[in-house]
């Protein structure tokens, strides 16, 4: 008998993303063509330029960001070009997402698995990953299956339809566990990574994505913004936590989703990974021109 029921509707739709299917395929698409993305949308042909067989790794693991897609998708896409890259290279015929973001409401448990069975784009639905879902709580004391702490939270929402158009052109059957944090401390990072890690080494390689939802500086001049965000990522390009969270507090960075990233990092660090490539960084500004009050973006891939 299932544990999980029902499904979760989209809550951002037509907000954070356009709620007709084609429309949100469009941004999407666009989102990969900016000017500030990776130029090159998904296809079978591209190749990595590494010459290290990517399925040889247990699992991609990538921070995102999460704000509406004109302002964030380009940024997003260039952690999306590589998870799409880990899978085309992969034999395994399915690939399960475990997206980590925080909880801007407050509401619900500390740390929540999803109780929903699917979760609903307008692309269409996506099946929660029951069996992980449940190894992940088994094997953790802080971790809750609670269902109101995802029903107003977009960090995750907004992961759902890049990886459905990633994962439908990469030919991969997908499945998300959606774990949503309002305890962001490092203590909590590190249990909830432990969890993951065990799960994650029982896994076939090349069948497992790991996303840590964050944006960057919120609401700070851009110079201002950008001198916080790039001493915080050196510390994750260094993947040094404790540098991290203290830098963290030091500066007063209002990175949102900071225990998704720690999460991540964590987990990359148990799978052997010993550096995070920041793919590309940016704010609002790119989009706005408004240089005054910024949001700042990164997307990072861990090796």
């Amino acid at each position: 008998m299932t544990l999980l029921q029902g499904k979760r509707s989209p809550v951002v739709a037509g907000l954070f993303y356009p709620a007709k299917a084609d429309e949100l395929n469009e941004s999407i698409h666009s989102s990969f063509k900016s000017d500030f993305g990776p130029g090159t949308f998904p296809s079978r042909n591209i190749t990595r330029s590494s010459s290290e067989p990517r399925h040889k790794k247990p699992a991609e693991c990538l921070v995102v960001p999460h704000a509406g897609y004109i302002y964030s998708g380009p940024f997003a896409a260039y952690s999306y070009l590589k998870a799409f890259e880990y899978l085309v290279s992969s034999d395994s015929n399915s690939v399960t997402a475990i997206i980590l973001g925080p909880n801007h409401y407050g509401i619900g448990s500390g740390v929540s698995l999803s109780e929903c069975q699917f979760w609903t784009t307008p692309l269409g639905d996506v099946r929660v990953d029951e069996e992980v879902s449940f190894e992940i709580s088994k094997r953790s004391e802080i971790v809750d299956y609670d269902q109101l702490a995802h029903s107003r939270e977009h960090s995750i929402e907004v992961q759902v339809p890049f990886l459905q158009v990633v994962c439908s052109i990469a030919e991969k059957d997908l499945a998300i566990v959606p774990i949503c944090l309002m305890l962001q401390d490092r203590e909590t990072a590190e249990q909830i990574s432990k969890s993951l890690l065990s799960v994650i080494r029982e896994r076939k390689p090349g069948s497992t994505l790991v996303l840590g939802s964050s944006d960057l500086t919120h609401y700070e001049p851009q110079i201002q913004a950008s001198s916080k965000d790039t001493k915080l990522l050196a510390t994750v390009s260094n993947m040094n936590i404790l540098d991290f969270y203290n830098v963290l507090e030091r500066l007063n960075v209002t990175a949102c989703g900071y225990g998704a990233i720690a999460s991540t990092m964590y987990a990359a660090i148990g799978l052997g990974c010993r550096r995070g490539d920041v793919l590309k960084y940016g704010s609002s500004a790119d989009c706005t021109g408004d240089k005054s009050s910024v949001v700042g973006y990164s997307s990072v891939e861990f090796n």
